[in-house]
C-alpha cells in the first residue's frame, strides 16, 4: 500500500498533500515547526489550501486505513511511509547561483528514514541532472542503500501556478519520469491516480527537469522582448499596450503585457540552466539577456516616477510616494522574489519618503523578508501623496480613488495598464 510523506509544505507541497490524502495515507512534513501548527489548526496562510478538504483529510486519518492527512515537523514520524515527495524550494543566491541546500538537506534527511523499495520523487524546479547526480548520492551516503537496486527516484515538475483557482493541481497535465522503466510506470500511475488532466510520462528524469525549467525560461524571455518594447517606445513616445492591441489583431501574436517579474519560479530558474550551460562550457546568450532587461524594468520604473514628478514640479527628496502592492503577482500573498522592493529601494535612495500599502501581504512577512513595514491603510499624510504607483492589480485596488489624488496634483503611475487612462501620467 503507497503511503506518501510530502517533504516542504509551501505552495506546492500542500495542495499535493490534501489531493493524496483523499486516496492515501499522507503526512505533510516541514521543519518549519510554526506552519505545521498552523496547518494542524486547519489554516493556510498561503491561501493555497482548500481548507475543507484538509481539514476533512485530517479527521479521515483517524478514522480510514487507507487515506487520510496528518502534520509533523519529527523525522521520525517519516520512517512508515514508503514514498517520499521533496516539494522544497530551490532558491538562488545573491550571485545568482543555484542554492542547492533546501534539496540536499531534505535528500540528507531522507537518507535517515529510507527503506529499502522505497521511491523518491522530487517535484522542486531545477536543472537537468540534479535529482541524480545531486541530490540521489546524499541519500545513498547516508542511508548506505544502493540507487537503483534498494531504492528508487522519480522527478514530476510542479505546475502550481499561485493564486491561480481555475488552472489548479488537478486541471494541469503532470509529466512524470522514474529511474528505471519500471518506476516510471509507478510513479505515472502513481499521479494518474489524481491528476484528472492526466500525465505525460517523460522517457527519463533528465527529460522531465529539462521540461519544467524550460516552461519558465521560455516565458522569461517572451516577457523579457515585450519589456524591452517597452523601454523602445518609451524612447519613441508611444504607449506599448497599444501597439501590443494592435499587434495582437493578428492571429498568431502572442499577447505578452510588459510587467515586472518576480516570484520564485520565473525569475529564478533561468539561472538554474545558465549555470548548467555553463558547467558544460556554453555561455546561453538569449537567456541571460532576457534576465538582463528583465532585471532592469523595476528602476525604469522608478526612473520614470521621479521624471514626471519633476515635470509637474514636485521636488524628489522628502516627498511622500505610495506604492499599491508589494506581492510578486495579484490576488496573492506571495511576496517571494518581488521586483517591488527594487522600485521601493531606487526611490528612498533618491531621498523619498516611500509607503507601500498591500492587503493581501503579510506585514510580519514582509518585515521579517525586507525590513518594510507596510501601511494598514492608503490613507495620505499631512503633505499628500506626491505620488502614487500602482505596482500589483490587486482587485481591491479596482475601486482605489485615481482621479482624486491625480486632479489634485498627485504623479499616477500604472505600472499594470489597468487604471482609467483619464487618471494616470504614465504607465508601462
Amino acid at each position: 500500500m503507497n503511503k506518501i510523506a510530502i517533504i516542504g509544505l509551501g505552495y506546492v507541497g500542500l495542495p499535493l498533500a490534501i489531493e493524496f490524502s483523499k486516496k492515501y495515507k499522507v503526512l505533510g512534513f516541514d521543519i518549519n515547526q510554526a506552519r505545521v501548527q498552523e496547518l494542524k489548526q486547519g489554516k493556510d496562510h498561503t491561501l493555497e489550501a482548500d481548507i475543507d478538504a484538509m481539514t476533512k483529510s485530517m479527521l479521515d486519518n483517524a478514522t480510514s486505513e487507507t487515506n487520510g492527512l496528518s502534520f509533523s515537523c519529527n523525522e521520525e514520524d517519516l520512517k512508515p511511509y514508503n514514498i517520499y515527495i521533496v516539494t522544497v524550494p530551490t532558491p538562488i543566491d545573491h550571485f545568482n547561483n543555484p542554492d542547492l541546500r533546501p534539496l540536499v538537506g531534505a535528500s540528507r534527511m531522507l537518507g535517515k528514514v529510507i527503506s529499502k523499495g522505497d521511491i523518491v520523487i522530487y517535484e522542486s524546479t531545477t536543472y537537468p541532472g540534479c535529482t541524480e547526480e545531486d541530490c540521489v548520492p546524499h541519500i545513498a551516503q547516508v542511508s548506505g542503500l544502493t540507487f537503483n537496486e534498494d531504492f528508487f527516484a522519480g522527478y514530476s515538475p510542479e505546475r502550481i501556478n499561485p493564486g491561480d483557482k481555475v488552472n489548479t493541481l488537478t486541471t494541469i497535465k503532470k509529466v512524470t519520469s522514474g529511474s528505471t522503466p519500471e518506476i516510471a510506470d509507478r510513479v505515472d500511475a502513481l499521479y494518474a491516480s489524481i491528476i484528472t488532466a492526466g500525465t505525460h510520462k517523460a522517457p527519463n528524469i533528465k527529460v522531465a527537469e529539462a521540461s519544467k525549467i524550460i516552461e519558465n525560461s521560455q516565458r522569461d524571455v517572451n516577457i523579457s522582448f515585450v519589456n524591452e518594447l517597452a523601454l523602445i517606445f518609451d524612447k519613441i513616445g508611444i504607449d506599448t499596450n497599444d501597439v501590443i492591441d494592435a499587434a495582437g489583431t493578428k492571429w498568431n501574436f502572442l499577447k505578452y503585457r510588459p510587467g515586472l517579474v518576480g516570484g520564485h519560479c520565473i525569475s529564478v530558474d533561468p539561472y538554474y540552466l545558465a549555470k548548467k550551460a555553463e558547467s558544460m562550457g556554453y555561455i546561453p546568450q538569449v537567456i541571460l539577456s532576457g534576465r538582463h532587461v528583465n532585471n532592469s524594468i523595476a528602476p525604469f520604473i522608478a526612473a520614470k516616477v521621479m521624471k514626471l514628478m519633476i515635470q509637474k514640479d514636485h521636488k524628489i527628496k522628502d516627498n511622500n510616494i505610495l506604492i499599491l502592492g508589494v506581492t510578486f503577482k495579484e490576488n496573492c500573498p506571495d511576496i517571494r522574489n518581488t521586483k517591488v522592493i527594487d522600485i521601493y529601494t531606487e526611490l528612498t535612495e533618491f531621498g523619498a519618503n516611500v509607503e507601500i500599502y498591500d492587503p493581501w501581504a503579510s506585514p510580519e512577512e514582509v518585515y521579517e523578508e525586507y525590513g518594510i513595514r507596510l501601511l494598514s491603510d492608503p490613507t495620505p499624510p499631512s503633505g499628500g501623496w506626491g505620488a502614487i504607483l500602482l505596482a500589483v492589480a490587486h482587485d481591491e485596488f479596482k475601486s482605489f480613488d485615481f482621479e482624486k489624488y491625480h486632479t489634485s496634483g498627485a504623479v499616477v503611475f500604472d505600472a499594470k495598464a489597468v487604471v482609467d487612462r483619464r487618471w494616470v501620467d504614465g504607465r508601462l
